[in-house]
């Protein structure tokens, strides 16, 4: 079957004096039969030349379905007089939302069964449900086309009615006033963006709704929540760099609206109440890793914060949990996170032990003051991720549930995790990689390696488990994680370091990461692959334009690969609100330094590995039209026989496939790929 062809269409696009002429541009007329059928042609492609894996792609399907417990519930949390849980049901890809009075031997209430709302559709998805403080009402959102847009309706827990009242177009979270008639949610503007905060009250037309706040700077979201306290709702208004919060009593929806601190170019701050203070994590005073001030409510201005926890050059803040009497944090330490237990009443301090050489642990759901148990989270390469309950006063640590892995096969004692560090090209810094193999996996210039990466908007990538990734372990795959800049993973200076005018150290720390893997016998060129999604997928996308022959393969999963185009747009989703990430395309520099690592912009005549290349029509994130046009700019210009497949997910968007198992298919395709081109080295 022959590769599709997109037909070109001159398009100049013109900026700073710099012409480029944009064959594909058409691609994004999303209604046009040309464009769905080019799309239909590539799937069509895919399909083909990935026949022959298609009795492996089920095994894989299977084998990864059957690891996970059908019938499998969430750990209990008790809030406000009920148990909450969410349930699976055997042969059922939906949620199931149900709570117990008081009790955990009480007759359980169901809230919300997605699996009857989700009915006939092809795509669904709950976006948050929220109780109301008397416990009889309850406010759910949907999606059902994957563009993030959801649909806000409203349920009776005492007779099952489902209210009349309904909300269209918006983020899905509603808060409840503590007058159980009232609720806060915010509105999307056209391009996507969070941006007005909405009250309405319950019985009432969503047309009678009253605007209580507009964003009206397009570069800053807006979000609304409660504190744990349940005394205050706040709208917080942030950038990448800047925030500002307002607050009211939950207790008064007519209250006026009072700002904690004005927002302030590259101030952050985030805050949560503790009986008459607010407690803020700020970069506040050049706190570059972040500290914690607290400040009377009363009078809660920058000039009144007074240091808790003070600023730390070696530890980056991440976050923090408030109990009556002891504070905990969540810090970051060359690269590791730990958690701090802070006794307030004698000031004794210390940090709750962990002995893998890579992990993630994390501050779990603590949703009362008035205790001395904490629950947080801890999982690894090689250990399924767990929920403790950690008694502070008596220091004694409880397991309340780890994530089982079904089958019989899995002994975590059959993996080895390893933590190394990669030199980087300029001498002086160092790449974390974390890395998980079976013990019988040898390293060598014929193991195969999957090296993911992501490196944008300060997120990190840790070191956590995998049901699904054992399907390549137990094949003798070596997987690797690059902790490149971009990301928090030493700090927020190694984000710093890779955005806006440094961003190539992002993809220059992934080349170095790779070559260092070689360099230590761990795979070679042959074997190795690369693997990123939406701004990892640019990640992958720009090192395949600087290092065609270092990767046997990627895998980019909805790309964001048209990088000066977007920006330059600011119709299109989070265009404007990216700008202190990416820069602003229309100044100059900005516009020069982009176009040197743009993907779709540096496509060339020459070798490129095999690809496999995914997105979803209904993408909110990145558009479906950036890896089509990144992918018809490839089948024209390379010069090799490598596999290049491109996949739309018809009824999806950026999250890919909704229900619990479906996605899976996913990840049996990706891994059947890797699979088959390494069989053909």
């Amino acid at each position: 079957m022959k590769a599709p062809q997109a037909k070109k269409i001159e398009k100049i696009l013109e900026i700073h004096g710099d012409r480029r002429i944009d064959n594909y541009f058409w691609l994004n007329e999303r209604e046009n039969p040309e464009v769905i059928q080019y799309l239909e042609e590539e799937n069509a492609y895919e399909e083909f030349m990935m026949k022959d894996t298609e009795a492996f792609q089920e095994e894989l399907f299977e084998e990864m379905k059957a690891r996970y417990k059908k019938d499998d519930e969430s750990l209990p949390y008790f809030f406000n007089g009920y148990w909450y849980i969410v349930r699976y049901e055997e042969g059922k890809e939906y949620p199931i939302f149900c709570r117990k009075p008081k009790s955990l031997d009480n007759a359980e209430e169901i809230i919300v069964d997605v699996n009857v709302l989700a009915e006939g559709e092809t795509y669904f998805e709950v976006g948050s449900i929220a109780v109301s403080p008397n416990n009889e009402l309850v406010s759910f959102s949907s999606d059902n086309v994957s563009r993030r847009i959801y649909t806000i309706n409203f349920k009776n827990l005492v007779t099952g009615e489902i209210f009349p009242d309904q909300i269209l177009n918006t983020t899905g979270k509603a808060v409840w006033a503590n007058d159980n008639e009232h609720v806060f949610y915010i509105r999307k503007d056209e391009s996507l963006r969070a941006f007005q905060v909405y009250r309405h009250k319950l019985g009432t037309d969503a047309s009678e709704d009253v605007l209580i706040f507009h964003e009206e700077d397009d570069t800053f979201d807006v979000n609304v929540f409660k504190t744990k306290s349940m005394q205050y709702i706040f709208i917080a208004s942030s950038s990448t760099i800047s925030d500002e919060h307002r607050f009211i009593p939950s207790d008064n929806v007519f209250a006026e609206w009072k700002i904690i601190q004005p927002r302030i170019d590259d101030l952050e701050y985030s805050v949560e109440h503790f009986e008459d203070e607010f407690y803020i994590i700020t970069n506040a005073d050049d706190a570059t890793n972040f500290k914690i001030v607290k400040t009377k409510i009363d009078n809660c201005g920058m000039e009144n914060w007074i240091d808790v926890i003070p600023h730390r050059p070696e530890v980056l803040l991440e976050g923090f949990e408030i109990f009556r009497d002891y504070l905990v944090l969540e810090e970051r330490e060359e690269g590791l996170l730990q958690i701090k237990i802070i006794d307030e009443k004698n000031q004794e301090s210390y940090y709750l032990p962990f002995s893998d050489p890579t992990y993630t642990t994390y501050i779990g759901i603590n949703m009362e003051f008035d205790t001395e148990v904490l629950r947080y989270g801890y999982t690894s390469l090689t250990q399924p991720s767990s929920t403790y309950e950690y008694n502070m006063k008596e220091k004694t640590t409880q397991l309340l549930k780890q994530q089982e892995v079904l089958g019989g096969k899995f002994v975590p004692e059959n993996y080895i995790s390893e933590r190394i560090w990669a030199e980087s090209r300029d001498g002086e810094t160092r790449i974390p990689i974390s890395l998980v193999y079976h013990k019988d996996t040898q390293k060598s210039a014929n193991t195969p390696l999957l090296l993911y990466g992501y490196g944008s908007y300060g997120h990190t990538v840790d070191a956590s488990f995998s049901n699904v990734r054992l399907s390549i372990l137990d094949r003798g795959f070596i997987y690797a994680i690059a902790h490149i800049r971009g990301g928090e993973y030493l700090g927020r200076e190694w984000y710093e370091d890779g955005k806006m005018l440094f961003k190539k150290n992002t993809f220059f720390d992934f080349i170095d990461a790779g070559k260092h893997l070689i360099k230590e016998n761990y795979t070679s060129s042959n074997h190795m692959y690369a693997m990123g999604g939406s701004a990892g997928g640019l990640l992958v996308g720009a090192v395949v334009n600087y290092e065609p022959k270092l990767f046997n393969g990627i895998v980019a999963q909805v790309p964001f690969v048209d990088v000066v185009t977007t920006m330059l747009d600011e119709t299109i989703p989070l265009t404007t609100g990216e700008y202190d990430e990416w820069g602003n395309p229309n100044d100059k520099q900005y516009y020069e330094y982009m176009k040197e690592y743009s993907p779709y912009d540096n496509v060339e005549a020459k070798d490129y590995p095999h690809m496999l290349i995914t997105t979803g029509l209904h993408d909110s994130q990145v558009q479906y039209w950036e890896p089509a046009k990144w992918t018809a700019k490839l089948r024209e210009l390379k010069t090799d026989d490598h596999l290049l497949l491109f996949k739309t997910d018809m009824s999806s968007g950026h999250g890919g496939a909704s229900g619990r198992f479906e996605s899976l298919k996913e990840d049996a395709l990706e891994y059947a790929f890797l699979l088959k081109i390494d069989d053909n080295r």
